[in-house]
């Protein structure tokens, strides 16, 4: 089973039914953070009701580690370094974690095209 680093993007095309996320519904390990799942929540929340956003918040929510001081300060520095791209916070802290944790970054945000450790998907 090969673990990633889900970011919000992740979720919501997986959620869409995008067929090029479709091979990261099964045998994968899920990491996130609760930022990210706040993310979907309120995507969520604003196009398909509370219910909705419920559902997958509790459903995602297992798979959520802590951001730590360590990841908090490393993705500003990255930040800082890609300023040219316009990279959420968000986006930087679950990349440094899946940097540390030496899994992929699943995205299809452009700022993170033809990085490193990055599995982006359009």
């Amino acid at each position: 089973m090969t673990s990633y680093f889900f970011d919000s993007f992740a979720f919501f095309e997986i959620i869409r039914g995008n067929p090029n996320y479709s091979k990261f519904s099964t045998n994968t390990s899920i990491i996130t953070t609760k930022m990210n799942l706040m993310e979907l929540y309120y995507w969520l929340l604003r196009r398909e009701g509370k219910e909705m956003a419920d559902k997958y918040y509790e459903k995602f929510l297992p798979y959520c580690v802590e951001i730590t001081d360590h990841d908090i300060k490393r993705a500003c520095e990255f930040r800082l370094q890609n300023k040219n791209k316009e990279l959420s916070y968000i986006d930087c802290i679950g990349y440094i974690i899946a940097v540390e944790k030496k899994i992929k970054f699943l995205t299809g945000d452009e700022g993170f095209r033809n990085i490193g450790n990055v599995e982006f998907v359009k």
